[in-house]
């Protein structure tokens, strides 16, 4: 038997019938929606198999225009993420530096640029490359959509870095201090470690954003991605509403499995933690305090002769 909740009571009978009232009421709610709006399409024509059979049948519908679309999608985001991360963490980590002019000047960065909508940022990123550089007109968009997603991102990534350091119990950086571990030291052997896996969730939850704001530059920079093929296909199939519902399927497709796939991770992470023992490791104590021996087995420490 599970034990109690501390953040609600257990339902009782008559809140488990009102429970079960409020499931039934949904359900039917849900259902009745969902069959105004395909009666609604049905009397459009928007259910008509001519429609719909391009995607079944043409396989110029994939190849040419889906596909490719799908593939620039996933370099815009597989490239902003690569360097948003990274970037998060290393502006995270220095707005917790002792050193103003480290922290303000980075701190005054991330509110900055999280406080500008991503697709100014991405309007702002093809003027400037079209103004003062060379980059070829076919790449410019994905270069401004990558330095939009990248800006943007890259400021709350490190604040959820931030808040995940700060989330973590003030003894473990005074006992890894204590030991004589430098601010650096404890900052990635001790504090990061342990913050991943907290910081997971809201990780994951900002690259699914990061894959679907790629849509932005599609919707008005001319940015070849996933988004943008649907111009093409209704131009030559005249079926808009079709386009646009497989193209959202296919969205919810890539972002299941990478919700899944970070799911994965972090059960992996978790499990090894528990089974890691400690934070501070013997070898690490044995290194930075010499005839100060961890005992593993009873978890205290021996002083050396």
């Amino acid at each position: 038997m599970s034990a109690p909740s501390v953040l609600y009571d257990i339902p009782g009978p008559k809140a488990k019938r009102r429970n079960v009232g409020y499931t039934v009421l949904f359900a039917v709610a849900f259902a009745g929606v969902a069959w105004w709006v395909l009666a609604t399409m049905a009397e459009k024509g928007q259910l008509d198999w001519a429609r719909w059979k391009p995607f079944f049948t043409d396989s110029r519908v994939w190849t040419e225009f889906l596909l490719p679309g799908l593939q620039n999608t996933l370099t815009a985001a597989a490239l902003a993420i690569v360097i948003a991360l990274p970037l998060g963490a290393l502006f995270g980590i220095a707005r917790l530096s002792d050193h103003k002019w480290i922290s303000v000047p980075a701190g005054a960065v991330v509110e900055f640029f999280r406080a500008i909508p991503v697709l100014i940022l991405m309007i702002f990123a093809n003027e400037f490359y079209f103004a003062f550089t060379d980059v070829p007109s076919e790449q410019r968009p994905l270069y401004a959509v990558v330095t939009g997603l990248v800006l943007y991102n890259g400021s709350v990534l490190a604040e959820v870095v931030r808040a995940g350091i700060l989330s973590l119990p003030k003894g473990q950086a005074e006992a890894a201090s204590a030991l004589g571990m430098r601010k650096t030291q404890i900052m990635v052997f001790v504090l990061l470690p342990q913050a991943v896996t907290a910081m997971m969730p809201a990780i994951v939850s900002q690259l699914v954003v990061i894959l679907k704001d790629t849509a932005l530059g599609g919707a008005l920079l001319g940015f070849s991605d996933l988004l943008y093929q649907q111009r093409l296909i209704s131009a030559n199939f005249q079926n808009t509403i079709a386009t646009f519902v497989v193209i959202g399927l296919i969205y919810i497709g890539v972002n299941f499995l990478l919700t899944s796939l970070a799911g994965r991770l972090e059960r992996r992470m978790r499990r090894r933690k528990r089974g890691g023992g400690a934070a501070l490791t013997a070898e690490m104590v044995e290194e930075q305090a010499p005839g100060i021996h961890a005992d593993p087995r009873s978890g205290t420490q021996g002083g050396g002769v």
